[in-house]
C-alpha cells in the first residue's frame, strides 16, 4: 500500500510539471476535407480562374481557413498575363535560429468558366489545397520546432507564375508541392488502390514509409514507372518546378490525372474522401518527422 501511496504522488507530480496549453491535436476528417473542397469546386466560386470574382472569393475564404488553424495570413499580389493574381501565404515560425522554411504548397485556380461552362476542379486542385489546410491546422497545433511556409498559389493556369511570384520569399530548404491528390481513378490497373506517389520522394523515402506506418498507402516514387512522364510532371508542369529549377529539393505528391482531369466531370463527388484523408495524414505526418 504505501508504495501505491507513492506511485500515486509521483504521477501527481509529473502531470503538475506538464504544461496546461499544449493544444489538442485537430481533427483530420473525410468530413473536414469535403467541406473544403466541396466550397472551392462550388458555384460560388465558378472554377476559380485567375483574376475572377471566383478567385477572390476563393482567396479570401482560404485567409479564413489559416486563421483557424491559428496562424496569421496574407495576400501576395501579382500580375499573372494581365490580370490581378494572389498567392495566400502563411507561416509558422518554430525555430528562430533558421531563416530557412520547408514550403508547403498548393495550387488554388483553375480554369474558370470558359464558353458559358464551369470547370470545378474538384481534384485539380481543390483537394490539395484541403490537404494543404488539414497540414497547416496540424503543424500549427503541434508545435514543431521547425520552420514552415503555407502557400495557396494562384497563377498555375497561367505559367506558374504563382509560385514565380512567390520563389524569392523565404529562404526555402525544402519545397513540398500538393498537386491532384483526391481521386482512387488510376489510370493504370496495376496500381494498389490505397496508393500515393511521391515524385522526388526518393531521399526521403525512409522517412516517408515511417510516416506511413499509420496510413499503410502503397507509396510510389515514380509516375506509373514511366521516367519520361516522371520526369515530365516534376521538372516541367507543376509549381515545384520552379524550385527545382533553382536547385531545392522538391517532392511532389499527387494521385495522378485521371478522366475528368481539366474537365467539366472533375467535381467534388468524383474524389475518394477516405483516401484523401489517409494521403493528408501521411503528408502532415511526415512534414512534422522533418
Amino acid at each position: 500500500m504505501p508504495n501505491l501511496i507513492l506511485r500515486s504522488k509521483i504521477l501527481i507530480f509529473l502531470a503538475l510539471l506538464l504544461p496546461l496549453d499544449l493544444p489538442a491535436q485537430p481533427a483530420l476528417t473525410e468530413t473536414s476535407l469535403r467541406q473544403d473542397v466541396e466550397f472551392l469546386s462550388g458555384e460560388f466560386c465558378q472554377g476559380r480562374g485567375t483574376g475572377t470574382r471566383g478567385a477572390a472569393e476563393s482567396a479570401f475564404f482560404l485567409l479564413r481557413r489559416f486563421r483557424e488553424a491559428g496562424l496569421e495570413p496574407r495576400l501576395q499580389t501579382f500580375d499573372a498575363e494581365g490580370s490581378i493574381a494572389r498567392n495566400v501565404i502563411a507561416e509558422y515560425r518554430g525555430d528562430y535560429s533558421s531563416d530557412r522554411y520547408i514550403l508547403v504548397c498548393a495550387y488554388y485556380d483553375g480554369l474558370g468558366v470558359l464558353s458559358g461552362r464551369m470547370y470545378p476542379g474538384a481534384d485539380a486542385n481543390a483537394s490539395g489545397v484541403a490537404a494543404l489546410l488539414a497540414a497547416a491546422s496540424r503543424i500549427a497545433a503541434a508545435r514543431p520546432r521547425a520552420n514552415y511556409l503555407f502557400a495557396a498559389l494562384d497563377g498555375h493556369m497561367s505559367g506558374l507564375s504563382g509560385a514565380q511570384a512567390l520563389y524569392g520569399y523565404r529562404r526555402v530548404r525544402l519545397a513540398v508541392n500538393l498537386d491532384t491528390v483526391g481521386s482512387s481513378l488510376a489510370p493504370v490497373s496495376s496500381y494498389w488502390p490505397d496508393y500515393l506517389i511521391a515524385l522526388g520522394g526518393t531521399p526521403y523515402e525512409v522517412g516517408l514509409e515511417k510516416a506511413n506506418k499509420a496510413t499503410d498507402l502503397r507509396l510510389y516514387y515514380d509516375y506509373y514507372g514511366s521516367r519520361d512522364f516522371t520526369d515530365f510532371f516534376y521538372r516541367k508542369v507543376s509549381d515545384q518546378k520552379v524550385f527545382v529549377s533553382h536547385g531545392i529539393p522538391a517532392v511532389m505528391f499527387t494521385s495522378g490525372i485521371t478522366d475528368h482531369t481539366n474537365k467539366e466531370s472533375d467535381t467534388a463527388s468524383t474524389l475518394d474522401y477516405r483516401l484523401l484523408c489517409l494521403r493528408a495524414r501521411l503528408i502532415s505526418d511526415w512534414l512534422l518527422s522533418l
